[in-house]
């Protein structure tokens, strides 16, 4: 049956969220049994308001593909895996972990993970495994990602900043293609609506010729890996032509001087030729921004990894901080957040990485380094990973030096719903929920003035033999010995009193036992947990987040209705739509600037001095043997990470083709449908070409989400497509972030018979 069928009995709908990108949009799902058999957008969800891509209506492959996990393995000796009970599981993960720490110590170990597009809250329930089990160093995807433009949050602003791209005049997308990746929310509506606009444009900075590209006014198709040569010069035309608001600067920002002066010294039609836009065109550009009531940007994985990328971050904040487009309808903004993502407040001033001495940026060890740091011969190194949530071996570069990690470990778990290529190589494997089968919500709240939530309730009972992530983390915390029932006792009946009587009782007991506020997660959902509806106690912690909204942010707490943080709390369990749970003015967005002066500081010296030097930095790190540049991870219609394991959900595209340009395809004598067999310095994979006149010359692409193991019958699995990461290296990456060079490979291409 098609997803989209209409079963014979119209099922009852359920409200849930989409969980394969960020934005997570509100969806009504219909079952038939296990099977979702029915998706439509929900139209009264406070955030996407009915608006779903094509994606979601395939999230049946997701919930019901085969190979679901439904017992704990154990690792033998000869490779094979032994089920196991859960009590059993338990204590031998805890015995390994502390036989590692008593060893080695807590600096020898790591926890990668800790949620997905849709799974944040066992990242809390993590934390506390961490701190119960001494685990010393963490890290995410976010640290392969969007450190470098944390880093740069951290610095300028001291905090995130996002975009009002419904009300922005110009919108600015910067190796960002929102009509794929999405990004904010109704995208693709949005996107339609600027488009239709006249009074509104759209610039977008890519090398391909993506959707988003198709409908922009302009569209400064630059040379791969020189997006820093093209937003340079923008920011250096809005100096020279005198086009900045410079009483806004003055009023609003500190350190302009040493940035202006940089600025003034572009030699913008160098860099125009550089980076192969015209220069008219860049000068067009950038005298719209300068004419324009706001200015929205937004920059993603397009610059974020490739050369420059840090740079380019600070850069692209300069375009709009130029303009003083920031706290009004349409331009870039603070907001509020009930968890956020990152400490920007500690950006530059946190301890080195172990053994490497490299930066870490808000706690994060860099993605790059964690399978050097394993095979490092170094008394430091790491020796136990504790993986959840995740699939580091074919998400992170390099998948052949992450192979060879994980043999070295002396212990690994990894907790998932399927055994993926990370779990095949671990000590443990503990199945989880999947995130249709337990509570669950996302910290991707980003909009402004009115913030939203949402916390979905399971639809499904959890497959037997899985456990919901806060049940596997609490029994690993009780086996850690850092749980006394002694002292919960009082919560738990504080709980059934009320949430007042609660409240009083938590801190009291904090305050006598400190040591309880690390596993805080675990303490609420074995406490407060069981006084919430049923399927609900997962969620328990988001009542300290309401709290704290409460604390940080209580005048926009009242603004969207909700007169006490147990309001918003109960709102947030109760409501399938999702909650508004901040509603600010956009004057109180300079109120959530967190610099010691309350100014944007512009003068990040590190990254001006980059800006001096990139006149003499290369444009090409193409050669003889790699005289491609492979974009390993675009985003498409039929990719969507990895979550999906199943290739049958890709209606389209189901080997992951290679793009190639027309020219390049009658240069090596490939037509669409032929295998290129592509080698990098990382590896060789053979893929299926695609001619398309999206791509330049010399600019090749592999989606993101292929070469995964799925064998849908039993038996030995197979892969379909391309591992992106069998083809990239962790050495090329950003000096500040560490992060990978995964759009900008060099590679040699070459037609198989």
């Amino acid at each position: 049956m098609s997803l989209i069928d209409t079963p014979s009995t119209t099922p009852e709908l359920h409200k849930t969220v989409c969980i394969l990108c960020s934005n997570n949009c509100g969806i009504e799902v219909g079952l038939d049994g296990r099977e979702i058999v029915k998706v439509r957008g929900n139209k009264s969800h406070v955030a996407s308001k009915g608006y779903t891509c094509e994606k979601a209506r395939r999230i049946n492959h997701y919930q019901n593909a085969a190979g679901r996990l439904t017992s704990p393995l154990r690792r033998e000796p000869d490779g094979s895996y032994t089920e196991i009970d859960w009590d059993t599981a338990i204590a031998e993960v805890v015995a390994g972990l502390r036989r590692v720490e008593a060893e080695h110590g807590g600096r020898s170990m790591l926890y990668y993970g800790g949620g997905g597009q849709g799974n944040h809250l066992c990242g809390a329930y993590g934390a506390a495994t961490r701190r119960a089990l001494g685990i010393r160093h963490r890290s995410n995807a976010l640290a392969q990602e969007k450190t470098g433009e944390a880093w740069v949050d951290g610095r300028m602003f001291g905090t995130h900043l996002h975009g009002d791209f419904h009300h922005a005049e110009v919108s600015v997308f910067v190796g960002k293609n929102p009509w794929q990746s999405h990004g904010f929310d109704e995208a693709r509506r949005v996107l339609k609506s600027i488009a239709a606009d006249e009074s509104r444009s759209m610039i977008v900075i890519d090398p391909r010729r993506t959707e988003t590209a198709d409908l922009a006014d302009l569209h400064l198709q630059v040379r791969p890996g020189t997006d820093a040569f093209c937003v340079a010069a923008l920011a250096g035309v809005l100096v020279q032509e005198n086009l900045a608001d410079l009483a806004w600067l003055a009023a609003h920002t500190s350190g302009s001087d040493p940035v202006m002066t940089e600025l003034s010294r572009v030699d913008v039609a160098e860099f125009a030729r550089r980076c192969g836009v015209d220069e008219s065109l860049l000068r067009r550009a950038a005298r719209r921004l300068a004419a324009a009531d706001s200015v929205a940007v937004l920059e993603d994985l397009g610059i974020e990894m490739g050369p420059h990328s840090t740079l380019v971050s600070y850069l692209q904040k300069l375009l709009w901080v130029l303009v003083g487009s920031f706290a009004k309808p349409g331009a870039m903004t603070t907001h509020s957040s009930l968890v956020p993502l990152f400490n920007y407040g500690a950006a530059g001033r946190e301890p080195a990485a172990p053994v490497s001495g490299n930066p870490v940026i808000s706690g994060m060890i860099a993605c790059n380094e964690i399978p050097e740091l394993v095979l490092a011969d170094h008394p430091e190194r790491l020796r136990a990973l504790f993986v959840e949530s995740a699939n580091p071996v074919h998400s992170l570069a390099d998948s052949g030096m992450w192979r060879r990690a994980m043999a070295e470990l002396d212990f690994s778990v990894v907790i998932d719903v399927a055994m993926t290529e990370t779990a095949r190589l671990a000590h443990y494997v503990l199945p989880s929920a999947s995130q249709y089968e337990k509570v669950e919500t996302t910290f991707f709240s980003l909009s402004f003035p009115d913030n939203t939530v949402t916390v979905r309730a399971p639809i499904l009972e959890p497959e037997p033999g899985t456990l919901p992530e806060p049940e596997i983390h609490a029994r690993l915390v009780r086996e850690a010995g850092v749980i006394d029932d002694e002292v919960l006792a009082p919560l738990r009946a504080a709980a059934g009193a009320g949430r007042a009587e609660f409240a009083a009782a938590l801190a009291q007991t904090v305050t006598d036992h400190p040591g309880l506020a690390a596993i805080g997660a675990v303490v609420l959902y074995e406490t407060l947990g069981p006084t919430l509806p049923e399927g609900m106690a997962g969620a328990a912690p988001l009542w300290f987040s309401a709290q704290q909204a409460m604390m940080k942010h209580g005048d926009a707490v009242r603004a969207a209705g909700f007169e006490s943080a147990d309001d918003l709390f109960d709102a947030m369990i109760e409501r399938r739509d999702g909650v508004v749970f901040t509603r600010h003015t956009y004057e109180q967005s300079w109120s959530m600037l967190n610099t010691d002066d309350g100014l944007i500081d512009l003068d990040i010296a590190e990254l001006v001095a980059d800006l001096a030097r990139l006149a003499d930095a290369p444009i090409d790190h193409r050669t003889s043997d790699f005289p491609f540049i492979l974009s390993a991870g675009e985003r498409r219609s039929s990719t969507a990470n990895t979550i999906i394991r199943d290739p049958a959900w890709r209606q389209q595209d189901q080997q992951g083709s290679l793009r190639i340009s027309p020219a390049d395809a009658a240069a090596l004598g490939v037509s669409s449908g032929g295998r290129v067999r592509v080698t990098t310095a990382g590896g060789t994979a053979v893929a299926v070409a695609e001619i398309n006149d999206t791509m330049l010359e010399g600019h090749v692409s592999l989606p993101n989400g292929l070469g995964l193991d799925y064998a849908p019958a039993g038996g030995e699995p197979e892969a379909v497509g391309v591992a992106p990461n069998e083809l990239t290296t962790t050495d090329w990456r950003d000096p500040y972030a560490g992060t990978p060079w995964h759009k900008h490979v060099p590679a040699r291409l070459e037609p198989v018979a």
